[in-house]
Parts: C-alpha cells; sequence; structure tokens
C-alpha cells in the first residue's frame, strides 16, 4: 500500500518543509488544475512516467511551459530515438502507487519507486515556488525548490536537474549528456498473463502460461508412452491461449490496444505543450503516426502468434480426423 496523501503532507510537516496547500476538484490536465492554482504566482509543474525498452522507468517533472521532446530527450539518456514511451497505466499503480494523473517527483517516497530516474526541470530553479499534486489530484501544494530538495534527500534521492529543452548533438564525437540518469536495474512487472502471452513470439515449443497448471496435471494422469515423432509432441503441448483461438476475441484485443495507445498519444501531446490548438488539421495524423509507429512490432507478434495458432488448430484436427479414419477400417477388417 502506497503513501496517502494525508501521510505524505504529516511527513512534510515532520520534515519542517513550508508550504502551502490549495483544495479543488479532481483535475486531469495542467490546464484544468491552472483554473485553480493558476494565479498564485507559482509555477505550474507537469509530470510524465515513462518507460524505456529494458523496463527502466523514469519520472520527467517539468515546468507547464516547457517543451519536452521525448524523441531528444531519449537520445540524451543514450536510448535512441525511440526508446522511451509513456509508462503503461498498471506500471503506474504498481510502482508510483499512484493513480492516473497524480505523478510528481512526490511518488518516489513509496519504495516501490526505489528505481525510478528523476529529472527535474532546472527551470524551476528560476521560480519562487512550483506547484505539484500531493499524490492525489484534488489537492495541489505549493513550495520553493530547496524544500523540494529537502524532501528528496530525506527519501535518499539526489536533485537531478537538467535542461529539458536542450538539444544537444548526440553521436560518436558526442556521447549522450544524460546516460548517467538511466537506472542501473530493470523492474519486473507481474504482467496479466493474457498479455504476457500476448507478447510472445511464434515459436511452437512454447508453452502459454495460463495453461501450465492443467498441462501437467493432465500429463501425470496419462500412462507412459513412447514418442514416435518430435514434431507430433510439440503440437500435443502447445496450448495456444483462448483470445487466439476465436477471432472475435483477438480483433477486440487490438482495438483495446489501440485505445490505450491512442489515449496515450494524446497524453503526450497534452503534456508536451503540443496541444489540439497548436496542431489544428495535423493533430490527426501525429496521433496516427505515433499509433503506427508503437503499434506495429506488436501487432505483427499477435498476429504470428494467431496464424501459427491457426495452423497448430488446423494440424490437431487433421491429425485427428486421420486417427479416426485408421481407426475405422482397422474395424472394418475384422
Amino acid at each position: 500500500m502506497g503513501y496517502s496523501k494525508d501521510q505524505l503532507l504529516a511527513r512534510l510537516q515532520e520534515l519542517q518543509i513550508e508550504f502551502s496547500q490549495y483544495e479543488h476538484p479532481v483535475v486531469m490536465t495542467v490546464e484544468a488544475q491552472a483554473k485553480y492554482v493558476g494565479n498564485t504566482g507559482a509555477g505550474l509543474s507537469k509530470n510524465l512516467f515513462l518507460k524505456d525498452k529494458k523496463n527502466r522507468f523514469y519520472v520527467v517533472s517539468a515546468l507547464a511551459d516547457a517543451k519536452v521532446d521525448l524523441k531528444v530527450l531519449s537520445q540524451r539518456l543514450g536510448l535512441g530515438k525511440g526508446g522511451l514511451r509513456m509508462a503503461p497505466e498498471e506500471a503506474l499503480g504498481e510502482i508510483l502507487q499512484v493513480p492516473l494523473g497524480c505523478v510528481t517527483p512526490f511518488a518516489l517516497v513509496n519504495d516501490s519507486a526505489g528505481h525510478v530516474s528523476l529529472l527535474l526541470d532546472q527551470g524551476f530553479k528560476g521560480q519562487d515556488r512550483c506547484l505539484f499534486h500531493p499524490l492525489s489530484n484534488d489537492m495541489t501544494i505549493s513550495l520553493n525548490v530547496s524544500e523540494l530538495d529537502k524532501f528528496l534527500r530525506s527519501i535518499g534521492r539526489d536533485s537531478s536537474y537538467v535542461d529539458l529543452e536542450a538539444n544537444p548533438p548526440v553521436g560518436k564525437d558526442n556521447p549522450p549528456d544524460l546516460a548517467d540518469l538511466v537506472p542501473s536495474d530493470s523492474i519486473v512487472l507481474s504482467d496479466p498473463p493474457e498479455k504476457a502471452a500476448s507478447l510472445q513470439g511464434p515459436r511452437n515449443d512454447h508453452v502459454i502460461s495460463d495453461n501450465k497448471s492443467t498441462e501437467i496435471t493432465a500429463k501425470a494422469n496419462e500412462p507412459s508412452r513412447k514418442v514416435k515423432n518430435i514434431k507430433e509432441k510439440s503440437v500435443s503441448i502447445v496450448q495456444p491461449s483462448s483470445s487466439f483461438k476465436d477471432v472475435g476475441q483477438f480483433v477486440e484485443e487490438i482495438l483495446d490496444k489501440t485505445k490505450a495507445l491512442l489515449l496515450s498519444e494524446t497524453r503526450v501531446i497534452q503534456i508536451t505543450g503540443e496541444t489540439i490548438k497548436q496542431h489544428g488539421e495535423r493533430l490527426g495524423a501525429v496521433v496516427a503516426d505515433g499509433i503506427r509507429e508503437r503499434l506495429s512490432s506488436e501487432l505483427k507478434a499477435d498476429t504470428r502468434l494467431y496464424l501459427n495458432t491457426a495452423y497448430t488448430e488446423g494440424f490437431s484436427v487433421a491429425r485427428t480426423m486421420f486417427q479416426n479414419t485408421g481407426a475405422h477400417s482397422q474395424f472394418r477388417c475384422l
């Protein structure tokens, strides 16, 4: 169970950290938050929870009007142009232990976020006070940078302030300037079994985790016998998940993934300051390109697995029919 808003506020008081608090309705965007606290004179913040291809996680906290280019940031971390993406919502709850819309540096107070890297906008240092949600988006607190640093030190964190708008060259003679901020360890998430299955490649000898216990039980109950054909053995072991046997369910999964990516891309556009108004007619193309880039490889893997499942199922049916036909012929000869 992660820290609650009240527990965090109590800890700030114990540390004698000076802050002001503002209660307001639940808000999901910086623009909505600004309606209630935008007149305080403090700097509004926007916060991203990101992951790279090696399952390492990052919280990027910047001033609301800062333009953060994730492709540039990814290169500066040494991850390549497409190395960063929005972390999935399940990781938000499992690692930061906060709901959607509540990401802030304060979430690193939870032990589960121990390996999450924090990048702070150096623009915060030019503000008298900065605004953050205290683990809940029905309240905003205001404090200065030195008080934020004091809190981070109390949980064993260094404050890494970065010019998030910079775009230095990265190449053979110019190593990534933020490579030291990449976490050393990846974080293993307890993915739902059906999601883990959808990420696997098209291997005939792969046993889906959903069915492992059933298969072991069935194998224990079967009388021992010699296997004449290795291919026949692999076909009998493979138990494709039901989602790859049902066309309707397979399509529904594709649509669910597309919807999740659409929402993710929209959040990226809003958070990086590239608002709908600024994009105008190009918004659809921007979102579509982002979805195509991020969904392409996963759909190819899923489709290969679906085709593999279809082949396996068809082979199994044909084999059964052949066996039944052979048994019938033997019966006629008696």
